[in-house]
């Protein structure tokens, strides 16, 4: 989508569609003649959240595209306002709009938030994926959307454009991984994609194959990804938009591009959905993209442990102990709790960067998604100021999480008689004790774990990736450069 700020002087405006408020449409109706036609349409109307009206006008805006309660709404009603405004939108046979909504009063929320959130919007309306379909979806006419807002506001008004136009592209390509079968996307196809990003400015690639991997005392990766016949990646991307001296943040990604459970097999049901257990890989890409096209100047790492999850008669065994590349062994009691594994080993090697914070996001656990559905994604961390931060990055992109505990009450439930640590507990709070298996593996590095396993994919008709948590990491990333 091309996004464009322009001035919102109504008496120069052509477009074949404008959304915004009753009381613009009635500025918009009187010059140009059409103030009968919008008064009979809109006899009936509730100027209030959640309605909208469409009205065809003579002249040089065609139509106009009114949206109930725009005057002065909570930032919860304007992102459905939002929502349904590009539903609308994307449902409509034109290739523009303009949208004039930033004047809209939100308590606590300026004009560059306005435009973000409904540049967010429009991305998630206008996201199509045919790429298997012999016959595709009519694809989304709209292809440029202009944002009107006043002159004083037209410079701060261009930066979150860029902003937007970048997430918008991360969360197009961490869809697109989700979306994409098991049978194209395999570690050596997000090994692929990787090299696609490396090749902006400020980025080079490094890829860790199964006999390097081996070489670093990646037992626990290598535990899972031995298996299969897909061999197993580790792929390392570095941005550096920051000072050279600079730090760096660190984003580690699961990429399990098909998880059967290995020998601990799952159950059919929603066996189909396993394609999606490398979302966590998808979106650590999906943000590193946002932020590369951004050009924030920030310091970058990101690591995608990429590895498919086979039952064979190379797999591992419920019981097998096995040695990660900390040194610390792991008596792996459940094959299906195997993000955790290729994850463990993705941290140790990820301090090598020295990171100023590490972040790794995973579908990891079902308890999460007992516990919190998929309205949040679960977020543990072993600092509180890098758990709130990520807290307020979710509440300002409306990508939210909700911070669990990560207590030391937990950590019994690893004990295992026979190595440091069993990769699984009890039946009880499974996200936790998940949590606390990573924590033995970062050290002293202020680190936090999103649990995306509810949030990362939509069930049902809607079924498909939902990119999160892209727009929560990616703002995260903004305010950590300081713009």
């Amino acid at each position: 989508m091309n996004y464009a700020s322009a001035n919102s002087d109504l008496a120069t405006l052509r477009s074949p569609c404008l959304a915004t408020s009753l009381a613009i449409a009635k500025r918009l109706a009187k010059p140009t003649g059409n103030t009968a036609t919008l008064s009979r349409a809109i006899t009936d109307f509730k100027d209030q959240a959640g309605t909208s009206l469409r009205v065809n006008l003579d002249g040089p805006v065609a139509r106009v595209l009114i949206l109930g309660g725009a005057d002065e709404c909570s930032p919860s009603q304007y992102r459905k306002m939002c929502t349904l405004l590009a539903q609308q939108l994307a449902a409509m046979d034109i290739a523009q709009a303009a949208v004039h909504l930033l004047n809209t009063k939100v308590k606590g929320h300026n004009s560059a938030w306005k435009a973000q959130t409904l540049m967010q919007a429009i991305s998630h309306a206008s996201y199509r994926f045919n790429n298997y379909k012999s016959k595709p979806k009519q694809p989304v006419s709209l292809k440029r959307v202009r944002l009107l807002g006043n002159q004083a506001e037209q410079k701060a008004l261009r930066a979150a454009i860029k902003l937007g136009s970048a997430l918008d592209q991360g969360l197009t390509l961490a869809k697109d991984l989700g979306n994409e079968p098991s049978n194209v996307c395999t570690p050596a196809y997000l090994l692929g994609e990787a090299r696609k990003i490396a090749r902006a400015k400020d980025v080079s690639l490094t890829a860790l194959d199964e006999k390097k991997m081996l070489s670093l005392g990646m037992g626990a990766f290598m535990s899972v990804s031995q298996g299969s016949d897909q061999p197993g990646k580790m792929i390392i991307l570095r941005y550096s938009g920051g000072k050279k001296d600079e730090a760096p943040i660190a984003l580690v990604g699961k990429g399990i591009t098909f998880d059967t459970g290995g020998i601990s097999m799952k159950p059919p049901p929603g066996m189909d959905e396993m394609k999606f257990d490398m979302c966590g890989a998808a979106a650590v890409l999906g943000a590193t993209k946002a932020a590369i096209e951004a050009r924030l100047p920030i310091n970058l790492v990101t690591v995608v442990a990429a590895a498919e999850n086979m039952p064979s008669g190379r797999a591992t065994r419920p019981g097998d102990i096995v040695t990660s590349a900390s040194g610390q062994t792991i008596e792996i009691l459940n094959t299906d709790a195997e993000g955790r594994l290729v994850l463990c080993d993705a941290l140790t090697h990820v301090q090598g960067y020295k990171p100023r914070a590490i972040i790794d996001v995973a579908t990891l656990t079902g308890a999460c998604i007992m516990a919190l559905g998929s309205h949040a994604s679960g977020l543990f961390a072993n600092d509180d100021e890098l758990a709130d931060a990520l807290t307020a990055a979710g509440e300002l992109s409306g990508d939210r999480s909700w911070r669990l505990p990560l207590w030391d009450d937990y950590q019994a439930g690893l004990n295992t008689n026979f190595a440091d640590m069993a990769n699984v507990g009890g039946r009880g709070a499974g996200s936790v004790t998940a949590a606390c298996f990573l924590s033995r593996f970062v050290g002293d590095y202020k680190w936090a774990h999103m649990d995306i396993a509810g949030s990362s994919f939509h069930q049902g008709a809607a079924k498909g990736s939902s990119g999160r948590p892209v727009a929560q990491l990616f703002t995260y990333l903004v305010a950590q450069s300081g713009l």
